[in-house]
Parts: structure tokens; sequence; C-alpha cells
């Protein structure tokens, strides 16, 4: 095989490699599917909406950790005891406070976190527009008529 071939195969692998590394590897267990797919489907959803107290950036659906599938079986319990989606996030926030929650929900508790970078960039602004004002007002001004002669004076000597 021509050297030029195994270099392409192996870029080719490689690229494979890493796509197949970019795809969220779901940790659903066999044992914890619902029997009804319906159910099973908005299990998953919520899954995906829930995060993963051990792994921190992970949804519990995509999380390995035991108590990620804890959580796993809590939604499914609360889901076939008829709670809503709503009613599931809900009493998973109760207990677990706010941090459980992959999309924190617009509260008056967290409103300064939301508005802080609008707030930066509203401060950055105006601090651009303030060093801009404070620069034309230092600006030198033109020289008059007596300073240009005795510039020139000086310059031809």
């Amino acid at each position: 095989m021509h050297r030029g071939m195994k270099h392409l195969y192996g870029l080719l692998a490689a690229g494979l490699l890493s796509l197949s590394l970019a795809i969220p590897a779901h940790a659903v267990k066999p044992d914890e599917v619902l029997a009804d797919p319906a159910l099973e489907q908005r299990a998953r959803e919520l899954s995906l909406e829930l995060r993963c107290l051990v792994c921190q950036n992970q949804s519990i659906d995509d999380s390995d950790a035991p108590l990620a599938r804890d959580l796993r079986l809590l939604v499914r319990e609360r889901l076939k005891a008829g709670d809503s989606n709503s009613d599931v996030l809900n009493y998973m926030v109760e207990r677990y406070g706010e941090f459980v929650l992959l999309r924190p929900r617009f509260t008056a508790r967290n409103a300064l976190l939301w508005a802080t970078p609008f707030l930066v960039l509203a401060l950055g602004g105006l601090g651009m527009i303030v060093l801009a004002r404070r620069r034309q007002a230092a600006a030198v001004p033109p020289l008059t008529k007596e300073e240009e002669e005795r510039l020139h004076k000086l310059l031809d000597g």
C-alpha cells in the first residue's frame, strides 16, 4: 500500500474515533427502562434536564454514577405514580435544590445571576464612552499663528 494512503486511512480512523467519542453515551440500563414507551420517553426527557450531582456537568441520562442511577429510578417512580413533568422537576428541586436543574429557572433569588452578563456589558460600554470623552477633552488644541511661526523658525534654523 502506498505511504500516502496509509496516512489518509490513519487520519480517517482518527476522525471517526473522535466523532464516536463526541456522541453522548446514555447510561440508562435496560433494567431501568419503563414498559410504557410514552412514560419512558417522558423519563428520558426529564433525565436530560436534571444534573448529575456527582459529575455536575452531565445529565443524569448520560452519567454512570450510582447517584445518577438513583435519580433516574426516582424520576421513573414519580412518573409511574402519576406525577406530571413539572411535578417531578419540582419534587427534585425541593429535595436537591435548584442546582439539580441543568437549566436553572429564572426566579427572584437568581435574578442577579441571570442579569450579571448584561450588567457587565453595560458597565463596559459605559466605561468605553467615559474613556473616549476623556481622551477628547485631553486633546491638545491646535497651534496659534505665533506658535506656528516660532516652530518654523526653529525648524529652519
